[in-house]
């Protein structure tokens, strides 16, 4: 029997002519449920207080609902993936928490660790809790995407073949990934957790926040994939923009190309402000001038790491769809709101 799910998978417009047909009252204090069980206000506005600024006299209350209801569906998706990671007895255990809470600690003195924590509005529980989340979700996402993709040496070749030409290198090339974030909500960028800055402030909040789980070694691609608004949607393929020419960077800035050029590979630039929003880099490889060979093992990691990352974001898009399809899930906070609306 096809049942009639209330949740947030369409554009704002349409999702609210979609809920209007859902009539459900709202338990007290409860923005959502996933399969029965609650998403509170209180956990909303915390997660809305930590990825927006405060809002201020150039914000409506229409464009603090619009950033909520992304809030929210963010964190429907999250629990939706926590429920999966449950049923499959794939949860982080207390001792994988506290490993990779130890590893984020120990670059910094404790003093330092506090202030990146302030910075996110974070408690040491809300991070431990926060860990065990992406944790379960990594194993989940691991067991039934990443673990199951097969790369052949006939795949690496027919790559090699059909792109031939960009393995000839006129020049010295640097391999490079981005993290990017703009002002605006373009609905044409597109990233895993549907999350974009509305504003200014908005934008320096998020970017600022990424860098921080960069700094405490959060994984960059995955954190491109989720949150990056590349127009371009390198975000697809986890930040990679390829192999840029040195002279382009010299071309775009000068300053920028002595600030990567400092760089070794695996070390990210800090937060750059550019005319578009702002972005952070890193550089993955360096690459001499020539033609580069098939039988040259690092042109076969770099097309497999390609096709992987490639075939990677598509199954996981497709997997989180599929997730919400089944989840029966219904959105509260949308109902109150286009409840709102119908009474003026």
């Amino acid at each position: 029997m096809r049942r009639t799910v209330c949740v947030a998978l369409l554009p704002v417009p349409l999702l609210l002519i979609a809920l209007s047909a859902c009539t459900r009252s709202a338990p007290a204090n409860v923005a959502a449920t996933v399969n029965g069980r609650p998403i509170v206000y209180a956990d909303l506005e915390k997660q809305f207080q930590s990825s927006f600024s405060t809002p201020n006299e150039r914000e409506s209350d229409d464009q603090v609902e619009i950033q909520k209801l992304e809030v929210l569906r963010t964190l429907i998706d999250g629990e939706i993936m926590l429920q999966r990671a449950e049923k499959q007895g794939l949860m982080a255990t207390d001792a994988d928490v506290e490993a990779k809470f130890n590893e984020l600690k120990a670059p910094y003195t404790q003093e330092e660790f506090q202030k990146q924590l302030n910075t996110r509005q974070m408690t040491v529980e809300d991070l431990k809790a926060k860990l065990r989340r992406d944790l379960s979700e990594a194993k989940l996402l691991n067991k039934e995407i990443t673990s199951q993709i097969n790369i052949t040496d006939k795949d690496i070749g027919d790559f090699y073949n059909a792109n031939k030409a960009s393995f000839n290198l006129a020049e010295p090339q640097i391999h490079m990934a981005m993290i990017m974030v703009t002002p605006s909500a373009d609905p044409n960028v597109r990233n895993l957790k549907n999350d974009k800055a509305q504003d200014e402030d908005g934008a320096k909040k998020k970017i600022d926040n990424i860098y921080a789980r960069l700094r405490q070694g959060e994984d960059f691609a995955m954190l491109a994939q989720n949150y990056s608004e590349d127009p371009n949607n390198s975000s697809q393929n986890g930040g990679d923009l390829g192999f840029i020419p040195e002279s382009a960077l010299e071309r775009a800035n000068a300053e920028l190309k002595k600030t990567i050029m400092a760089l070794h590979p695996g070390e990210i630039t800090g937060v750059l402000k550019t005319a578009e929003g702002y972005r952070i880099l890193k550089v993955i490889t360096r690459e001499p001038a020539g033609q580069r060979e098939l039988s040259d093992p690092k042109v076969q990691q770099t097309i497999r790491e390609t096709l992987i990352n490639r075939k990677d974001q598509l199954l996981k898009a497709a997997y989180y769809e599929v997730a919400r399809n089944e989840a029966k899930v219904v959105n509260y906070f949308a109902n109150r709101i286009v409840g709102s609306k119908e009474k003026k």
